[in-house]
């Protein structure tokens, strides 16, 4: 079974939600997983699990959020090649082009991506929003 790391940025607490909502998913298959906020994680740490799972919500102009996710990311960016990977987050507005291109900015970087679209949810993850999430969980655990 997979060691899975879970680095996620919420303001809000939806990606949050998300993110613990992943976290169970991927215990109840049985992974080992390390749940980290971005402001406490390093990108060693980062780098620790079978399987990275990131989670950022849409910011501005759908964006990656600029102040703290984004230094994290690109800092990951030149260990992504052949890495194992899995993309969430939340937005209210805009139609998800943040994941788009951050999906993108994955596979330029090389990263075997779990799918090629990311898990999105609009505003705070209804119940429906959540299974998804736990499915992803699961789905990492053996990725």
């Amino acid at each position: 079974m997979n060691t899975v790391v879970i680095v996620y940025h919420s303001l809000t607490g939806n990606t949050q939600a998300m993110a613990e909502a992943i976290m169970d998913g991927a215990k109840e298959a049985g992974a080992s997983v390390k749940l980290l906020p971005v402001t406490e994680a390093s990108t060693a740490q980062a780098l620790e699990g079978d399987v990275l799972v990131l989670g950022c919500p849409a910011m501005g102009d759908e964006v990656l959020e600029e102040a703290d996710f984004e230094p994290f990311f690109t800092a990951l960016e030149p260990s992504l090649k052949g890495r194992k990977l899995a993309l969430f987050g939340s937005y209210g507005w805009g139609d998800g082009a943040w994941m788009r291109d951050w999906v993108s900015r994955c596979v330029s970087d090389g990263a075997v991506l779990y799918d090629d679209q990311g898990l999105i949810c609009q505003e705070m993850p209804d119940a429906p929003a959540l299974v998804a999430c736990q499915e992803l969980g699961k789905g990492v655990a053996v990725f």
